[in-house]
Order: structure tokens, then C-alpha cells, then sequence
């Protein structure tokens, strides 16, 4: 799930990226989930989800307003996995698909899920 927000002392948009233990497949011993996207370069260790009660990974990260960026889940390292509430998906190259969130302008408040 995603959560979108402007923060306009900041003029920031702070987003929420929640991937619920659920939506992971049965079977796998999940050590470790990260944030990979443009935003962070596609670097595999930049920005990790600490796993929340619930069994929630999330991480609230700031970006630039009024932009769309790509990004997908890592987890343990390994496994790809698509937010299935992005705003949007693109062909990544890789044979996959990226999620694209699209953050909000001055007055944007948004909840993809």
C-alpha cells in the first residue's frame, strides 16, 4: 500500500511504502525487505523496511513533489516483488514489471490501496 502525502512547509511529498507479510508468497523466510528505485539509484541495500507490528515492512520516504518514480520490493536480497497498488506499472527490461508512484503537488493527499 502506498501512502502520499505534501508537506507544504517542507514543500516535500512524504510517501508511505507498506508491503504487508501476506502479500509475500508461502514458503519463504523473510531476513530482509529493501526499497529499490530510482529514487535510491536502484541501490539494493539503500533504503530497508524494518517490519512493523502486524508483520507491516515499511519505510516513509521523502521525494520530489509532482514526479513519477519507479521502484519495486527486494526481499532477502533475491526475490523481486511489485506493490500491487501502485499508481501505475512499466516495463522494467528485465522481463518484469516496475511499480511507478506518482507524488503529490501542493494540496496532494493520496492512498493507493
Amino acid at each position: 500500500m502506498l501512502k502520499k502525502r505534501y508537506i507544504k512547509t517542507r514543500k516535500v511529498a512524504k510517501v508511505t511504502f507498506e508491503l504487508p507479510k501476506a502479500e509475500l508468497p508461502e514458503g519463504i523466510e523473510v531476513e530482509s525487505v529493501h526499497l529499490v528505485g530510482e529514487f535510491n539509484d536502484w541501490d539494493p541495500t539503500a533504503t530497508p523496511m524494518p517490519r512493523r507490528r502486524g508483520g507491516v515492512y515499511r519505510v516513509i520516504v521523502e521525494l520530489e513533489p509532482g514526479q513519477e518514480y519507479q521502484f519495486r520490493y527486494l526481499v532477502n536480497g533475491e526475490h523481486w516483488y511489485n506493490d500491487w497498488h501502485a499508481d501505475a506499472y512499466v516495463p522494467g527490461g528485465t522481463g518484469e514489471d516496475n511499480c511507478v508512484v506518482v507524488t503529490p503537488t501542493e494540496g496532494g493527499v493520496a492512498e493507493t490501496g
